[in-house]
Protein backbone atom coordinates (compact mmCIF):
# COMPACT_ATOMS: atom_id res chain seq x y z
CA UNK A 1 0.00 0.00 0.00
CA UNK A 2 1.39 3.22 -0.76
CA UNK A 3 2.11 5.67 1.87
CA UNK A 4 1.06 9.58 0.83
CA UNK A 5 1.98 12.45 3.37
CA UNK A 6 -0.13 15.64 2.98
CA UNK A 7 1.74 18.79 4.81
CA UNK A 8 -0.48 21.99 3.67
CA UNK A 9 -0.71 25.64 5.51
CA UNK A 10 0.21 29.36 4.43
CA UNK A 11 3.52 28.67 4.11
CA UNK A 12 3.82 32.61 4.19
CA UNK A 13 6.32 32.14 3.97
CA UNK A 14 7.58 28.72 3.19
CA UNK A 15 10.86 28.25 5.76
CA UNK A 16 13.90 25.62 6.39
CA UNK A 17 11.70 25.05 9.45
CA UNK A 18 8.76 23.68 7.01
CA UNK A 19 11.15 21.84 5.26
CA UNK A 20 13.56 20.15 7.21
CA UNK A 21 10.51 18.97 9.54
CA UNK A 22 8.85 17.55 6.30
CA UNK A 23 11.77 15.47 5.03
CA UNK A 24 12.22 13.97 8.43
CA UNK A 25 8.49 13.09 8.77
CA UNK A 26 8.96 11.47 5.26
CA UNK A 27 11.66 9.11 6.64
CA UNK A 28 10.43 8.90 9.82
CA UNK A 29 6.75 7.36 8.76
CA UNK A 30 8.48 6.12 5.21
CA UNK A 31 6.41 7.68 3.11
CA UNK A 32 6.40 6.70 -1.31
CA UNK A 33 5.42 10.23 -1.50
CA UNK A 34 5.08 13.58 -0.13
CA UNK A 35 2.63 16.40 -1.10
CA UNK A 36 3.34 19.71 0.06
CA UNK A 37 -0.53 22.03 -0.61
CA UNK A 38 -0.20 25.68 0.22
CA UNK A 39 -3.73 26.85 1.36
CA UNK A 40 -5.54 29.65 -0.49
CA UNK A 41 -7.45 30.92 2.26
CA UNK A 42 -6.17 29.72 5.66
CA UNK A 43 -9.53 28.64 7.75
CA UNK A 44 -7.64 29.64 11.26
CA UNK A 45 -6.05 32.54 10.53
CA UNK A 46 -5.94 35.60 8.89
CA UNK A 47 -3.03 36.37 6.26
CA UNK A 48 -1.74 39.65 7.18
CA UNK A 49 -1.85 42.67 4.81
CA UNK A 50 0.92 42.79 2.48
CA UNK A 51 1.25 39.41 1.89
CA UNK A 52 2.57 37.40 -1.41
CA UNK A 53 -0.46 36.26 -3.92
CA UNK A 54 -1.36 32.51 -3.45
CA UNK A 55 0.44 31.57 -7.03
CA UNK A 56 3.99 33.28 -5.26
CA UNK A 57 3.29 31.12 -2.29
CA UNK A 58 2.91 28.28 -4.33
CA UNK A 59 6.27 29.17 -6.39
CA UNK A 60 8.22 29.30 -2.79
CA UNK A 61 7.28 25.85 -2.00
CA UNK A 62 7.99 24.62 -5.10
CA UNK A 63 11.08 26.47 -5.07
CA UNK A 64 12.04 25.04 -1.52
CA UNK A 65 10.60 21.38 -1.70
CA UNK A 66 13.35 20.73 -4.67
CA UNK A 67 13.05 16.84 -5.66
CA UNK A 68 12.20 15.63 -2.28
CA UNK A 69 8.50 16.32 -2.33
CA UNK A 70 5.58 17.26 -4.77
CA UNK A 71 3.73 20.72 -4.66
CA UNK A 72 -0.10 20.68 -5.44
CA UNK A 73 -1.90 23.37 -6.18
CA UNK A 74 -5.02 21.59 -4.63
CA UNK A 75 -6.24 24.01 -2.16
CA UNK A 76 -5.15 27.08 -4.42
CA UNK A 77 -7.57 25.72 -7.45
CA UNK A 78 -10.78 25.53 -5.06
CA UNK A 79 -13.05 28.64 -3.86
CA UNK A 80 -13.37 29.56 -0.54
CA UNK A 81 -11.42 28.39 2.78
CA UNK A 82 -9.24 25.70 2.76
CA UNK A 83 -10.62 23.31 4.66
CA UNK A 84 -8.69 20.52 5.62
CA UNK A 85 -11.43 17.48 5.33
CA UNK A 86 -12.30 18.88 2.13
CA UNK A 87 -8.38 18.01 0.96
CA UNK A 88 -8.28 14.45 2.57
CA UNK A 89 -11.55 13.74 0.95
CA UNK A 90 -10.26 14.51 -2.14
CA UNK A 91 -7.19 12.69 -2.00
CA UNK A 92 -8.82 9.59 -0.58
CA UNK A 93 -10.93 9.64 -3.70
CA UNK A 94 -8.08 10.29 -5.78
CA UNK A 95 -5.85 7.66 -4.37
CA UNK A 96 -8.47 5.10 -2.86
CA UNK A 97 -5.54 2.60 -2.00
CA UNK A 98 -3.30 4.68 -0.32
CA UNK A 99 -2.75 5.08 3.11
CA UNK A 100 -2.89 9.24 4.19
CA UNK A 101 -0.90 10.31 6.77
CA UNK A 102 -1.75 14.56 7.31
CA UNK A 103 1.53 16.12 8.99
CA UNK A 104 1.08 19.13 11.79
CA UNK A 105 2.90 20.72 14.50
CA UNK A 106 1.80 20.69 17.85
CA UNK A 107 0.16 23.90 18.17
CA UNK A 108 -2.54 22.66 15.25
CA UNK A 109 -2.80 19.28 16.97
CA UNK A 110 -3.64 20.57 20.31
CA UNK A 111 -6.39 22.88 18.43
CA UNK A 112 -7.44 19.83 16.12
CA UNK A 113 -11.01 19.31 18.20
CA UNK A 114 -12.03 22.47 16.74
CA UNK A 115 -11.33 21.75 13.52
CA UNK A 116 -14.35 21.93 10.80
CA UNK A 117 -15.24 18.25 10.16
CA UNK A 118 -11.95 16.19 12.01
CA UNK A 119 -14.00 13.25 12.28
CA UNK A 120 -13.88 12.93 8.42
CA UNK A 121 -10.16 13.42 8.36
CA UNK A 122 -9.43 11.05 10.93
CA UNK A 123 -11.82 8.20 8.66
CA UNK A 124 -9.27 8.60 5.63
CA UNK A 125 -5.99 9.92 7.30
CA UNK A 126 -3.72 9.12 9.99
CA UNK A 127 -2.12 11.96 11.86
CA UNK A 128 1.62 12.68 12.06
CA UNK A 129 2.26 15.22 14.43
CA UNK A 130 5.75 17.62 14.61
CA UNK A 131 6.91 16.73 18.58
CA UNK A 132 9.78 18.84 19.92
CA UNK A 133 9.21 17.11 22.93
CA UNK A 134 9.19 20.00 25.28
CA UNK A 135 8.58 19.27 29.03
CA UNK A 136 6.22 21.68 29.40
CA UNK A 137 4.18 20.41 26.48
CA UNK A 138 4.70 17.13 27.02
CA UNK A 139 1.86 16.09 29.11
CA UNK A 140 -0.66 17.43 27.34
CA UNK A 141 0.67 15.99 23.72
CA UNK A 142 0.51 12.46 25.26
CA UNK A 143 -3.28 13.13 26.79
CA UNK A 144 -4.56 14.25 24.03
CA UNK A 145 -2.78 11.72 22.05
CA UNK A 146 -4.81 8.88 24.12
CA UNK A 147 -7.95 10.33 24.09
CA UNK A 148 -7.89 10.44 19.83
CA UNK A 149 -6.55 7.00 20.10
CA UNK A 150 -9.41 5.48 22.52
CA UNK A 151 -11.12 7.22 20.26
CA UNK A 152 -9.98 5.02 17.19
CA UNK A 153 -7.69 7.61 15.19
CA UNK A 154 -4.19 6.54 14.38
CA UNK A 155 -1.42 9.06 16.05
CA UNK A 156 1.90 8.91 15.18
CA UNK A 157 4.67 11.72 17.29
CA UNK A 158 7.62 12.61 14.54
CA UNK A 159 10.26 14.07 16.89
CA UNK A 160 11.31 17.06 15.32
CA UNK A 161 14.60 18.69 14.12
CA UNK A 162 13.62 22.35 14.94
CA UNK A 163 14.42 25.52 13.02
CA UNK A 164 13.15 27.34 15.81
CA UNK A 165 11.78 30.09 14.14
CA UNK A 166 7.82 31.31 12.86
CA UNK A 167 6.48 33.02 9.53
CA UNK A 168 5.88 35.83 11.96
CA UNK A 169 9.12 36.07 12.71
CA UNK A 170 10.47 35.11 9.62
CA UNK A 171 8.77 38.68 7.86
CA UNK A 172 10.16 40.93 10.66
CA UNK A 173 14.19 39.35 9.88
CA UNK A 174 13.48 39.49 5.90
CA UNK A 175 12.97 43.47 6.60
CA UNK A 176 15.85 43.11 8.88
CA UNK A 177 18.01 41.33 6.13
CA UNK A 178 18.75 38.49 8.71
CA UNK A 179 16.54 36.10 7.39
CA UNK A 180 18.97 33.65 5.42
CA UNK A 181 20.07 31.54 8.03
CA UNK A 182 15.86 30.35 7.93
CA UNK A 183 15.70 29.99 4.22
CA UNK A 184 16.38 27.94 1.10
CA UNK A 185 18.61 30.39 -0.88
CA UNK A 186 16.26 29.71 -3.93
CA UNK A 187 13.37 31.08 -1.90
CA UNK A 188 15.44 34.03 0.00
CA UNK A 189 16.20 35.59 -3.85
CA UNK A 190 12.89 34.61 -5.29
CA UNK A 191 11.53 36.90 -2.24
CA UNK A 192 14.05 39.61 -3.16
CA UNK A 193 14.09 39.71 -6.58
CA UNK A 194 10.08 39.78 -6.63
CA UNK A 195 10.33 43.03 -3.45
CA UNK A 196 7.79 40.13 -1.48
CA UNK A 197 7.20 41.16 2.00
CA UNK A 198 8.06 45.00 1.28
CA UNK A 199 11.70 43.74 0.85
CA UNK A 200 12.17 46.09 -1.84
CA UNK A 201 11.29 49.35 0.29
CA UNK A 202 13.76 51.68 1.22
CA UNK A 203 12.89 52.44 4.55
CA UNK A 204 15.16 55.48 5.33
CA UNK A 205 14.46 59.08 5.18
CA UNK A 206 10.63 57.94 6.66
CA UNK A 207 8.81 60.75 7.70
CA UNK A 208 7.65 60.65 11.80
CA UNK A 209 4.22 59.18 10.43
CA UNK A 210 5.45 56.94 8.19
CA UNK A 211 8.11 55.71 10.65
CA UNK A 212 5.55 55.43 13.25
CA UNK A 213 3.18 53.22 11.12
CA UNK A 214 6.37 51.00 10.16
CA UNK A 215 7.58 50.01 13.30
CA UNK A 216 4.04 49.41 14.54
CA UNK A 217 3.80 46.61 11.80
CA UNK A 218 6.71 45.52 13.44
CA UNK A 219 6.31 45.22 17.06
CA UNK A 220 3.97 42.56 19.00
CA UNK A 221 0.53 43.91 19.31
CA UNK A 222 1.13 44.14 22.93
CA UNK A 223 4.52 46.46 22.61
CA UNK A 224 2.49 49.13 20.65
CA UNK A 225 0.96 51.42 23.27
CA UNK A 226 4.31 51.47 25.27
CA UNK A 227 6.95 52.52 22.05
CA UNK A 228 4.19 55.16 21.10
CA UNK A 229 4.18 56.21 24.66
CA UNK A 230 7.35 56.39 24.95
CA UNK A 231 7.97 58.13 21.92
CA UNK A 232 5.47 60.59 23.34
CA UNK A 233 7.25 61.13 26.41
CA UNK A 234 10.82 61.61 24.89
CA UNK A 235 9.25 64.13 23.00
CA UNK A 236 7.91 66.23 25.70
CA UNK A 237 11.62 65.78 27.82
CA UNK A 238 13.42 66.97 24.71
CA UNK A 239 11.39 70.04 24.49
CA UNK A 240 12.07 70.82 28.60
CA UNK A 241 15.63 70.26 27.94
CA UNK A 242 16.72 71.62 24.95
CA UNK A 243 17.45 68.84 22.86
CA UNK A 244 16.33 68.06 19.37
CA UNK A 245 12.65 66.87 19.45
CA UNK A 246 12.47 64.97 16.10
CA UNK A 247 15.79 62.72 17.20
CA UNK A 248 13.93 61.85 20.47
CA UNK A 249 10.78 61.04 18.73
CA UNK A 250 12.79 58.72 16.60
CA UNK A 251 14.80 57.25 19.15
CA UNK A 252 11.64 56.26 21.13
CA UNK A 253 9.69 55.23 18.49
CA UNK A 254 12.60 52.41 17.55
CA UNK A 255 14.00 51.58 20.59
CA UNK A 256 12.23 48.67 20.66
CA UNK A 257 12.27 47.90 17.04
CA UNK A 258 13.89 44.27 17.42
CA UNK A 259 11.87 43.34 20.98
CA UNK A 260 9.62 40.84 19.33
CA UNK A 261 12.54 38.82 18.49
CA UNK A 262 13.61 35.86 20.92
CA UNK A 263 16.95 35.32 22.63
CA UNK A 264 17.94 33.24 19.93
CA UNK A 265 17.40 35.24 16.81
CA UNK A 266 18.76 38.33 18.49
CA UNK A 267 22.39 36.31 18.29
CA UNK A 268 21.12 35.27 14.88
CA UNK A 269 21.02 38.98 13.63
CA UNK A 270 24.39 39.81 15.34
CA UNK A 271 25.28 36.97 13.43
CA UNK A 272 24.19 38.12 10.14
CA UNK A 273 25.41 41.70 10.89
CA UNK A 274 29.06 41.14 12.08
CA UNK A 275 28.64 41.86 15.26
CA UNK A 276 30.83 40.86 18.00
CA UNK A 277 29.37 39.82 21.56
CA UNK A 278 30.96 40.54 25.17
CA UNK A 279 30.36 38.15 27.70
CA UNK A 280 27.28 39.42 29.57
CA UNK A 281 25.27 39.91 26.31
CA UNK A 282 26.54 35.99 24.93
CA UNK A 283 25.39 34.87 28.17
CA UNK A 284 22.13 37.39 28.46
CA UNK A 285 20.36 37.49 25.10
CA UNK A 286 17.36 38.58 25.70
CA UNK A 287 19.13 41.90 27.02
CA UNK A 288 20.11 42.52 23.18
CA UNK A 289 16.75 44.30 21.90
CA UNK A 290 19.23 47.39 22.50
CA UNK A 291 22.09 46.80 20.28
CA UNK A 292 20.54 45.00 17.84
CA UNK A 293 17.68 47.51 17.62
CA UNK A 294 20.67 50.31 17.36
CA UNK A 295 21.77 48.03 14.37
CA UNK A 296 18.68 47.79 12.68
CA UNK A 297 18.09 51.53 13.63
CA UNK A 298 21.51 52.07 11.66
CA UNK A 299 21.54 49.87 8.81
CA UNK A 300 17.64 49.43 8.01
CA UNK A 301 16.18 52.79 9.04
CA UNK A 302 19.64 55.29 8.43
CA UNK A 303 18.95 56.80 11.35
CA UNK A 304 21.91 59.27 12.92
CA UNK A 305 24.56 58.48 15.06
CA UNK A 306 22.59 60.53 17.81
CA UNK A 307 19.66 58.30 17.71
CA UNK A 308 21.52 55.01 16.93
CA UNK A 309 23.63 55.42 20.52
CA UNK A 310 20.64 57.01 22.67
CA UNK A 311 18.49 53.35 21.46
CA UNK A 312 22.17 51.23 22.24
CA UNK A 313 22.09 52.15 25.73
CA UNK A 314 18.69 52.40 27.06
CA UNK A 315 18.08 49.70 28.72
CA UNK A 316 21.72 49.52 30.70
CA UNK A 317 23.00 52.72 30.43
CA UNK A 318 26.33 53.68 29.86
CA UNK A 319 29.00 56.37 31.28
CA UNK A 320 28.46 60.16 30.92
CA UNK A 321 25.22 59.72 29.11
CA UNK A 322 24.19 62.72 26.95
CA UNK A 323 21.04 64.38 27.40
CA UNK A 324 19.55 62.20 24.44
CA UNK A 325 20.13 59.15 25.92
CA UNK A 326 19.21 60.35 29.25
CA UNK A 327 15.89 60.69 27.98
CA UNK A 328 15.38 57.42 25.80
CA UNK A 329 16.61 55.86 29.20
CA UNK A 330 14.20 57.91 31.46
CA UNK A 331 11.48 58.14 28.71
CA UNK A 332 10.99 54.06 28.27
CA UNK A 333 10.98 53.34 32.15
CA UNK A 334 8.11 56.06 32.68
CA UNK A 335 6.17 56.56 29.59
CA UNK A 336 1.97 56.80 30.90
CA UNK A 337 1.54 52.81 30.18
CA UNK A 338 4.02 51.96 33.10
CA UNK A 339 2.57 50.91 36.52
CA UNK A 340 5.06 49.93 38.71
CA UNK A 341 5.81 50.92 42.77
CA UNK A 342 7.84 54.34 42.31
CA UNK A 343 7.43 54.70 39.12
CA UNK A 344 4.88 58.34 40.19
CA UNK A 345 8.35 59.55 42.18
CA UNK A 346 10.19 58.66 38.76
CA UNK A 347 8.16 60.58 36.40
CA UNK A 348 8.32 63.75 38.39
CA UNK A 349 11.62 63.71 38.85
CA UNK A 350 11.87 63.30 34.85
CA UNK A 351 10.27 66.65 34.59
CA UNK A 352 12.84 68.23 36.88
CA UNK A 353 16.08 67.26 36.67
CA UNK A 354 16.85 64.34 33.93
CA UNK A 355 20.40 63.30 35.56
CA UNK A 356 18.79 62.22 38.70
CA UNK A 357 15.75 60.60 37.23
CA UNK A 358 18.01 58.81 35.71
CA UNK A 359 20.09 58.10 38.78
CA UNK A 360 17.16 56.53 40.16
CA UNK A 361 16.33 54.58 37.28
CA UNK A 362 19.34 53.26 37.40
CA UNK A 363 19.14 52.34 40.69
CA UNK A 364 15.83 50.84 40.79
CA UNK A 365 17.07 48.23 38.27
CA UNK A 366 19.50 47.31 39.86
CA UNK A 367 18.18 47.01 43.22
CA UNK A 368 14.97 44.58 40.87
CA UNK A 369 17.86 42.42 39.40
CA UNK A 370 19.83 41.97 42.97
CA UNK A 371 16.56 40.57 44.60
CA UNK A 372 15.96 38.11 41.61
CA UNK A 373 20.03 37.11 41.91
CA UNK A 374 20.11 38.03 38.43
CA UNK A 375 23.63 38.95 36.67
CA UNK A 376 24.45 43.44 36.25
CA UNK A 377 25.01 44.64 33.23
CA UNK A 378 28.86 46.36 33.60
CA UNK A 379 27.71 49.08 31.54
CA UNK A 380 25.12 49.88 34.07
CA UNK A 381 27.57 49.59 36.88
CA UNK A 382 29.65 51.65 35.26
CA UNK A 383 26.43 54.06 34.31
CA UNK A 384 25.77 54.62 37.89
CA UNK A 385 29.22 54.65 39.31
CA UNK A 386 29.74 57.99 37.22
CA UNK A 387 26.99 59.22 38.52
CA UNK A 388 27.95 59.09 41.54
CA UNK A 389 31.40 60.67 41.13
Amino acid sequence: MERIGIYGGTFNPPHLGHFRAARHAAQVLHLDRLLLIPDRIAPHKQIPEGSPAPWQRLEMVRLGAEDFAEVSDLELRREGPSYTYLTVQQLHQQYPDAKLFLLMGTDMFLSFSAWRNPEIILEHAALGVFYRGDADEAAQIEAVKARMEAAGAEIHLVDNPVTAISSTQLRRMLVFRCASEFLPESVERYIYENGLYATDRDYKNLSIDQLRQTVVKLLKPNRVAHVLGCAQTAGELARIYGVNETDAVRAGLLHDITKALDGPLQLTLCRSYGTMLDDFSTKNPKTLHALTGSLVAQRIFGENEAVVQAIRCHTTGKADMNLLEKIIYVADYMEPNRDFPGVETLRSLAYEDITQALKLGLNMTLDMLRSQNREISPESQQALAFLER
